[in-house]
């Protein structure tokens, strides 16, 4: 007897370990959802983003992975649907060092460290108008993620990914050629 309830309380210590949500599986999730546009930035392609938004050219210089994925047009289900999901990813040895819940939006900056040295970075920020996730791998100062995100820099960084990788619509006019 003593024996299956070692075994017992064994599986349901391991069911409870392996329960918690990675950002890879959070983005595979939704990365074909209606209305969803992601990046997978690989390595080849980062220098490209130190282009587009010079002001944390020198936070790139130490990212290992990027992803970047928004949601446009979102329910309230939606909307809570995501940070129920984003808390079960958080919960995963993240530690939160900003979180604001309100009617009108939902902001979450959870990281991971090693030391004084953050390694995973989370920018969450909801609203019913859209839904954003910037994931960052790396070594990063947590000073300056905190200020960049007090200074709105992710978002402002989002809005110009998002800018810089929308169709250009082509105007119809004359073609001398």
């Amino acid at each position: 007897m003593n024996k299956k309830h070692i075994v017992i309380l064994s599986l349901i210590f391991l069911i409870s370990c392996g329960s918690g949500k990675s950002f890879q599986s959070f983005f595979n999730d939704h990365k074909r959802d209606l209305g969803v546009t992601a990046f997978q930035v690989p390595n080849f392609m980062r220098a490209l983003l130190t282009n587009i938004s010079p002001e944390i050219n020198n936070l790139f210089g130490n990212v290992k992975d990027f992803k970047f994925i928004t949601f446009k047009d979102i329910s309230t289900t939606k909307q809570n649907t995501l940070i129920e999901e984003m808390d079960l990813v958080t919960a995963n040895n993240f530690t939160d060092i900003l979180r604001t819940n309100t009617v009108d939006k939902t902001k979450i900056i959870s990281v991971k460290e090693n030391g004084d040295v953050v390694t995973e970075a989370i920018i969450f920020n909801s609203t019913l108008a859209k839904a954003s996730v910037i994931y960052l791998k790396g070594n990063f100062d947590p000073n300056k993620i905190k200020q960049l995100s007090e200074t709105n820099q992710f978002e402002d960084l989002s809005n110009k990914l998002l800018q810089n990788y929308q169709p250009k619509t082509l105007t119809p006019g004359f073609n001398p050629n």
